[in-house]
Parts: C-alpha cells; structure tokens; sequence
C-alpha cells in the first residue's frame, strides 16, 4: 500500500492499510489512521494527527510551522477528522501556544488551494470551496459553507449552518444559521435551504427566521435586542444559542446590508 519512492520517517505511525502514492514525504511525530489515502507529492510534517478514511489529494502540506512571527518552536499539532477530503494544494498549518492546536473536523471537504492558518478550528461537516484563505485563530461551527475564493480575517467566529457566498471578505463574526453576502458582508436571511435539509422542521426555521427579524429588522440596537429575545421569546435551543454567540462576540457581527433590504418570507 505505500510506495517504493516514498519516503515515510521511521517514527511515523500510520495504520496498516493506509496507501501513500510515489513522491509524498511523511515527517517524524506523524498518526494516520486506517482507510486514508495520501495522494503523490503530498508533504505530511510534524504533529500532524490524520484520521480514519481521510483522502488527501496531491500537492497539499499538512503541519506545516505556523507563519506566526510569536511561534518558537513549540510542540503543536495539527488534527484531521474521519472521513475528511483535502484536496489539491491544501495548506493546513500546526498550532502556536495560543490553542496548541489546528484542527479540522469529521466529514469535512476543503478544496483546492485553500489555506488553514495555525490555530483555526474548523467545525464537523464543514465545506470551503475554493480559494477560500482562513487566518489563525479562526472558529467555524458546524456544517459551514463558504463559496469559492472566501478570506476571513483573524480571530473571526462563524455560527454553525452558516452559507458564506463566494469572494466574501470577513471581518466581524457571523451568527448561526444565516446566509451572509454582499459588499460589505451583510445579514443576507436565514439559511432555509441548508436547514431543510438537514432535517430542521418549518416551525423550528420559522422560529429562527422571527429570532433574526428581531435582531436586524426592528430597529433595535444589538443590546436591546437580545434583551427582548430573551424576555419576550420562548427558551428554545436555537435562541439561546444564537444570543450566546452574538453576546460572546469579541469583534461584533455583521450587519444587515440596508433597511430597505427585503424582508423575506416565512419558509414553507
């Protein structure tokens, strides 16, 4: 299963039946689980944790140190999930002593030529297209999606069942459950189409469609509105969630793009 003009360090541990094509390097400090294909001319370096039934397609570095002017060295990791596509020319780079590690979850597809810079992490069943670039520090919930050629600046958190359109640039937090595009980044509805099919039931978007109607269609600054979500709506786990991420916000979250903007309909 692995080829004669590879070259695989002796303190590498990779499952039995894991098949590495011609021309990839694994480094030392290296676990790859059972199933995983490594594609040629792939480079795995130190720290790098590679689940089971991973595909990892040609050109791409996992672990690679962090392009971190504070990274001295230390031991950090990077760690992929089961069952997770990286495809071409993917860059995963380690962690610094700010997380120790980068990590990406199960049943993820980062396609080609993106980039995960040190420290990120990267939610379940996440998909970046294209292009997309993430800095350090980044937290995506999950089931995000993010269209071809995204760049999210460092520290940025996006909410989980987020659909980022493509050639986005992110600069403050993006709450759970919505679409956000536009020039600037704004508040573009409720990500209905992503929530039917993962198995949301039309009271439950409903629901979040009335919680982000409060939020950025009532004329109430951000404060005052997560007081009356919190007063006047019934506890659910989508509003708590959605108050607790925007509360926790360290940069703010987007805004809606105008007032005149469409207010859309309810799902049905």
């Amino acid at each position: 299963m692995i080829h004669s003009l590879t070259s695989i360090h002796p303190d590498a541990r990779l499952a039995p039946d894991v098949q590495v094509d011609p021309f990839s390097m694994i480094h030392k400090n290296v676990e790859i689980g059972a199933g995983t294909w490594i594609g040629s001319n792939v480079t795995i370096m130190e720290g790098a944790r590679i689940g089971k039934n991973c595909k990892i397609f040609p050109g791409a570095v996992i672990s690679a140190d962090p392009q971190d002017l504070k990274f001295d060295g230390e031991d950090t990791t990077v760690q992929i999930g089961d069952n997770t596509t990286i495809r071409e020319f993917v860059t995963i780079h380690r962690g610094t002593r700010d997380r120790w590690t980068t990590r990406v979850g199960r049943n993820c597809m980062i396609l080609a030529y993106s980039h995960i810079a040190h420290d990120c992490i990267i939610g379940d069943n996440c998909i970046l297209s294209n292009n997309s670039q993430i800095a350090g520090h980044v937290v995506l919930g999950d089931w995000v999606i993010l269209g071809g050629m995204c760049a999210i600046h460092q520290f940025v958190r996006v909410g989980s069942h987020v659909f980022l359109g493509g050639g986005s640039l992110v600069g403050k937090d993006i709450p759970p459950y919505i679409k956000a595009a536009r020039m600037p980044l704004s508040y573009s509805g409720v990500n209905s189409v992503g929530l039917k099919r993962r198995g949301f039931t039309i009271d439950k978007i409903n629901h979040i469609l009335d919680i982000y109607r409060v939020i950025y269609n009532k004329g109430m600054n951000t404060s005052q509105a997560l007081e009356y979500l919190e007063e006047e709506f019934p506890a659910s786990d989508e509003r708590d969630e959605i108050v607790a991420f925007i509360r926790e916000s360290g940069r703010g979250i987007i805004k809606r793009y105008s007032k005149s903007s469409f207010d859309e309909d309810y799902a049905d």
